[in-house]
């Protein structure tokens, strides 16, 4: 299916691995400009290097509001605009309620919570002025049926989930869609660090039987930035493989 995106410009942050890459390599064969930023300039060109299309290296931490603003403005400098926004940011350390301290809770609604709202606040005016726009941000099922020794990011991306609904119903006469995808466990990095290395029984509780894989969830987000999709927003889209139990 042809998307009708090609021609069309997409930062992704947290491209350098994991879903965000896998998102911008989706992006990229549909004929996407992509902007991809991570932290580290060696991981962030090896990531550019393996994306067929046309991609450009943007280097920036989006782990804080300041970081998520300057990363925005220079992917959109170097893209000449930004069309198509997929916030991504890694997840904040494991805890429960009993070992995590409160000073912790700031940095993780820093990675999780505000630096979404820092890159909507960047680049989703501009797309209201030119009559079309994306956002498409990665978060978790944890929003939909919180996730154990996960309060950080239990808490950071349920505050973010609320945040693009409400954004969605702001801007949806505008020409832009909000939507966020709710990725499950997939087979990445983050998977194996929280397994401990050993991911031969992290797909026990997904019905499907497997671990989803990353190329997978990327098309998902790249439909969502397709010009098909244009009566989908403010929608909070489960990947999981059937794991989350809840109806709605």
């Amino acid at each position: 299916m042809d998307l009708g995106i090609a021609g069309r410009r997409a930062a992704v942050a947290g491209a350098s691995s994991g879903l965000g890459l896998a998102t911008a390599r989706a992006l990229a064969a549909e004929g996407v400009r992509v902007a991809i930023g991570a932290r580290t300039a060696d991981r962030l060109e090896a990531a550019a290097e393996s994306i067929d299309g046309d991609v450009v290296a943007v280097v920036g931490d989006v782990g804080t509001p300041e970081g998520a603003t300057a990363w925005a403005r220079a992917a959109a400098e170097a893209l000449g605009g930004v069309d198509i926004l997929v916030p991504n940011a890694g997840g904040p350390p494991p805890g429960d309620f009993a070992s995590t301290p409160l000073d912790a809770y700031a940095p993780a609604l820093d990675l999780n919570l505000l630096s979404v709202v820092a890159l909507c606040k960047e680049l989703v005016p501009p797309m209201q002025a030119r009559g079309w726009g994306r956002v498409a941000a990665i978060t978790s099922v944890s929003v939909r049926q919180p996730l154990p020794y996960l309060i950080l990011s239990n808490t950071a991306r349920a505050g973010a989930t609320g945040f693009l609904k409400t954004l969605a119903l702001e801007v949806a006469g505008d020409g832009v869609t909000v939507n966020s995808v709710l990725p499950g466990s997939h087979d990445t990095d983050r998977i194996r660090q929280l397994h401990g290395g050993d991911t031969s029984g992290a797909a026990a509780d997904i019905p499907v039987g497997a671990l989803g894989r990353p190329e997978d969830f990327g098309q998902v987000v790249a439909f969502l930035c397709s010009d098909q999709a244009r009566f989908i927003t403010g929608a909070a889209v489960p990947v999981d493989g059937g794991a989350v139990r809840a109806l709605l």
